[in-house]
């Protein structure tokens, strides 16, 4: 967890994405900047860059996919075309700049582009809002490739969405639970060297189990007992 930027940025659970979005980003603007982050996990950066045309088209519309441009990359490695999923499209219905801006994500006085450290500013005062603690830009990011790779996608496929050079890098980023590493441990036991266990202080010869039904037709031979097997039958009269 990431204390005074040392460490690394949390992931988040998704009650404190619920709390992030509903209570601690306070403009359309903000939730519209961090569910980028989060829906796509793109970098902090990568997002504030973003161009109003890479996003929405010519009548304001929500594109189909949000691309982030080369040239806006760490290391400027190559384009990618992201899906906008739902959860991300409300976020960007709600937002659209008015007046229509060159950057999504304007700075002050409309010149630029919003830097990252004030982006970055506006999560820790949410976050110090709601007490959540260990957060920074880069959580979404964390969070969202975590995500999938917890989700069984492959690595292959989601280097394709993180844009990380090598998938090295990208192992960095996934996080590791503590239940993970007890079911992964927990699967050894089928590698048992004993085979199953015998208790000797378990009796094992023990009387069979009657039914009621059982116990009863018992109980009636017990009290009225007959001396043969033929006399049983019927078949012979013992005075003949």
């Amino acid at each position: 967890m990431k204390i005074d930027r040392h460490g690394q940025a949390k992931i988040l659970s998704v009650a404190e994405i619920q709390l992030l979005f509903n209570s601690g980003l306070q403009t359309e603007r903000d939730r519209a900047l961090f569910g980028i982050c989060l829906y796509t996990g793109c970098r902090i950066r990568e997002a504030c860059t973003l161009k109003t045309a890479d996003v929405y088209d010519r009548k304001g519309i929500v594109r189909p996919d949000l691309i982030i441009r080369k040239g806006n990359t760490k290391g400027k490695l190559a384009t990618r075309c992201l899906p906008v999923i739902e959860e991300l499209r409300s976020l960007l219905v709600d937002y659209y700049p008015t007046p229509r801006t060159w950057f999504l994500f304007p700075g002050r006085h409309g010149q630029g582009h919003l830097n990252p450290d004030s982006a970055a500013r506006i999560l820790r005062d949410a976050c110090l809002h709601l007490g959540i603690e260990g957060v920074s830009t880069h959580s979404f990011r964390r969070t969202a490739l975590t995500q999938m790779s917890d989700a069984g996608i492959p690595l292959r496929v989601i280097q394709e969405v993180s844009g990380h050079r090598n998938l090295e890098e990208l192992q960095k980023y996934l996080e590791v639970r503590p239940e993970q590493v007890r079911g992964a441990v927990s699967a050894l036991s089928m590698l048992s060297y004993a085979g199953k266990r015998n208790y000797d202080d378990v009796e094992t010869d023990l009387p069979p189990v009657r039914s009621h039904c059982e116990k009863c037709a018992y109980s009636g031979l017990e009290e009225n007992p007959l001396s043969t097997p033929i006399e049983r039958s019927g078949f012979i009269d013992k005075d003949s």
